[in-house]
């Protein structure tokens, strides 16, 4: 099937117990039963839940994978997959990384005797002088959250491969409509569904896809143990929304391509970070491991001051946490989505006071760009 019509098509698109074209939300917290221990795949919907899997197995064939997971949240997933590690594990990380990643991996890892280190891992040699003897896992962000930065998922493969690390790609960014990491030799790709997957500001979910079944199943062990699953109710919406994904990156990739254009000629701007530019240092890597360029862009207007009346006088950008909606939505990274990190690591990686993060929604982009310029006026 080719993208489109497996979105449509893929996973379970047809309840298989009375043909419903829409898989039915079973809002149930148990399952009867035959005999003692026997049932019918279902018997306690935090282990596994129809409407859930059927959501489990469209993202498990959107990304190409052996079996995938939904859970509560971005954070959820990404916590499940890292409990994998033990105490004295050691971890790496994309150093321009979501705040809350950031947060998980300094405040709730490191309590557990789990290290990590921040690195360039578009950078080989970086990785190579960062890695240690108990090592165990790296976790790439690709593009990354906010300064749009890639990672050469088949070259850092390669070389998790020859050193037996597990390789965890957060797709947030890219979709599996523009981009499928496992394909590239990654071993677990995760999702904040939450943003372009659901792509209607209406549920809070996370998904994860690995390559290998066995894996998937250590995975699950832990869900189900500590159950940070996705209800029924947001796992059939979440189901609802991925039908139009397609049609959505491609509305929010034609705006993104004009605005990030406009960006990059006004004056008042400093710097525009958008793979899709021609003089983003990247932008060859993402034509090559990625279908698209997506729909997020970030720049610097120079202050926190011009940052903060950029977004007091916008009018179809709205100033709210998140991305990936229909609806363009606009905020400063350095105090809201990156707070957590300290001022002193934002600056040296580029998250400054004057860095603004917009995504792009799908409205008509002739007043986005209208929007922005009287938004930059002064």
């Amino acid at each position: 099937m080719k993208r489109l019509t497996k979105l449509i098509h893929g996973g379970t698109p047809v309840d298989p117990h009375t043909g419903a074209v829409n898989v039915p939300i079973y809002q149930t917290s148990t399952y009867k039963q035959d005999d003692i221990g026997v049932h019918r795949g279902y018997e306690y919907s935090r282990t596994g839940n129809p409407t859930r899997h059927a959501l489990e197995e469209l993202i498990k064939e959107l990304e190409g994978g052996a079996r995938g997971l939904a859970f509560s949240s971005g954070m959820a997933a990404i916590h499940t997959v890292l409990s994998r590690l033990d105490s004295g594990d050691h971890l790496l990380v994309t150093d321009d990384v979501y705040g809350g990643t950031f947060r998980i991996v300094t405040r709730v890892l490191a309590r557990l005797g789990i290290e990590a280190t921040f690195v360039d891992t578009a950078d080989l040699d970086a990785l190579g002088e960062a890695v240690r003897p108990n090592t165990k896992a790296l976790l790439v962000e690709t593009p990354t959250n906010p300064l749009l930065k890639l990672t050469d998922i088949a070259a850092v493969s390669s070389w998790t491969k020859s050193l037996g690390l597990l390789f965890i790609v957060d797709n947030t960014f890219g979709t599996p409509y523009w981009q499928t990491p496992l394909a590239l030799g990654a071993d677990v790709v995760v999702h904040s569904a939450t943003k372009y997957l659901g792509g209607h500001s209406d549920v809070v979910a996370g998904l994860v896809v690995t390559a290998d079944e066995k894996l998937c199943e250590e995975l699950h062990y832990i869900q189900n143990a500590v159950g940070g699953v996705l209800g029924p109710h947001d796992s059939w919406l979440l189901i609802r929304g991925m039908k139009t994904l397609g049609l959505r990156m491609e509305a929010h990739e034609a705006n993104a391509r004009e605005i990030a254009a406009f960006l990059a000629e006004h004056p008042a701007v400093r710097n525009v970070y958008y793979p899709g530019l021609p003089d983003h240092p990247q932008h060859e890597l993402a034509k090559r491991q990625a279908l698209g360029f997506g729909g997020m862009i970030s720049f610097d207007v120079g202050s926190n001051e011009k940052a903060a009346e950029v977004l007091r006088k916008v009018r179809y950008f709205t100033l709210a946490e998140s991305l990936g909606a229909v609806e363009s939505l606009i905020s400063v990274p350095a105090r809201m989505t990156h707070a957590s990190i300290p001022k002193e690591r934002r600056e040296l990686l580029g998250i400054t006071d004057g860095l603004i993060r917009i995504s792009v929604g799908i409205e008509d982009r002739e007043d986005l760009i209208s929007d922005l310029a009287q938004s930059l006026e002064g």
